[in-house]
């Protein structure tokens, strides 16, 4: 008789503790993953040696604005299609900060924005990110609710970015320097709403440290 190993005998039950997960997925959650993706396209790109690729400062612009088009219209669907969901919601701003950072970092080691710009922009994010995480876990969330002044930042941020990119002039406008005074305003405008919303969320974290 064949030899049979003694946990083959043994009996298989299904484990309790074991969750499947299943990941929401529906077309504007698609968008937003497939900004994600192009984050490594567009940091990609620099990579390359510009004989290569001459028009490489234009696809990479090209790239940065499709991606910051499916920011407005993966919300756009989900609000017309009924498809919202707290994933969605999620990743989202994920995908927006991801996105900023990457071509941020990409702009500064080709020297065409200020480090300390991208130091106070960055900083910014990753300050009020975790400002929401924790006030949504105290159930204070509304408090950092989105304010015009974040969406201004945002707008110029979006904007400055793949001028800075395409770093050329562009039927007579130079974007070059349209850039650098975007990202300037959007700097100011990180620190000022970075600001609102700490004073906005301060008397919660006063009543939790006390």
């Amino acid at each position: 008789m064949a030899y049979r190993p003694s946990w083959l005998n043994a009996s298989i039950r299904p484990c309790d503790d074991v969750v499947l997960f299943i990941m929401p997925i529906n077309f504007p959650i698609f968008l937003t993953w497939l900004r994600i993706a192009m984050i490594p396209l567009v940091v990609g790109l620099f990579y390359l040696p510009h004989d290569w690729l001459p028009a490489r400062d234009a696809v990479a612009a090209g790239a940065f604005i499709v991606a910051a088009l499916t920011d407005w219209l993966d919300g756009w669907l989900a609000r017309r299609w009924n498809q919202t969901s707290s994933f969605g919601a999620f990743l989202d701003p994920v995908a927006d900060k991801l996105m900023v950072c990457a071509a941020l970092l990409v702009l500064l080691g080709l020297n065409r924005v200020d480090l300390f710009i991208a130091l106070v922009i960055i900083g910014r994010e990753i300050t009020i990110s975790a400002l929401r995480e924790w006030m949504a876990k105290i159930g204070a969330s509304g408090s950092v609710a989105v304010h015009w002044l974040g969406k201004f930042k945002t707008v110029a941020q979006m904007v400055a970015i793949p001028c800075l990119l395409y770093w050329r002039p562009l039927y007579g406008v130079p974007l070059q320097a349209v850039g650098q005074v975007l990202i300037i305003i959007a700097a100011i405008l990180t620190v000022w709403s970075m600001c609102y919303y700490l004073r906005r969320a301060w008397p919660d974290i006063r009543d939790r440290v006390a």
